[in-house]
């Protein structure tokens, strides 16, 4: 069986069907924020480590016409990338699966594996956001 590993740790845990984002959370001022803080932004007093929520709705999208960043195929056509906002508050930058025509502003997105790396034994993934059909 093949292990996932996040390929950042302190953004997200690669742990059971989808990626968990890992996010903060002022309860002085209601307040959730990705990636994790140390302090709250807004009023500078403690935050917690939270959970986000998997699913969310498509703010943006844009389509890059350039290779993705570190990979070395000149001839790819390109990748989307997105602003999806949770359900917490949270408006999360990220890549898209799909094609653009399957993207549509304001349709519910759900998290997924995006396959960076694999070993022997070891799938390193990254998050990324798809339509959730």
């Amino acid at each position: 069986m093949t292990e996932r590993q996040s390929a950042d740790p302190e953004l997200f845990r690669a742990d059971g069907d989808a990626p968990v984002l890992l996010g903060s959370r002022c309860d002085k001022d209601a307040q959730s924020f990705y990636p994790r803080r140390w302090t709250c932004p807004i009023c500078l007093g403690p935050v917690h480590d939270v959970e986000l929520s998997q699913t969310g709705v498509l703010y943006s999208y844009a389509f890059i016409h350039a290779p993705m960043f570190g990979k070395s195929q000149l001839d790819a056509e390109g990748y989307g990338v997105g602003q999806v906002d949770l359900p917490e508050g949270v408006r999360v930058q990220t890549t898209l699966e799909g094609e653009p025509a399957s993207w549509r502003i304001g349709e519910k997105m759900r998290l997924v594996y995006s396959t960076v790396e694999t070993s022997d034994d070891t799938e390193t993934v990254l998050y990324s956001f798809a339509p959730d059909r």
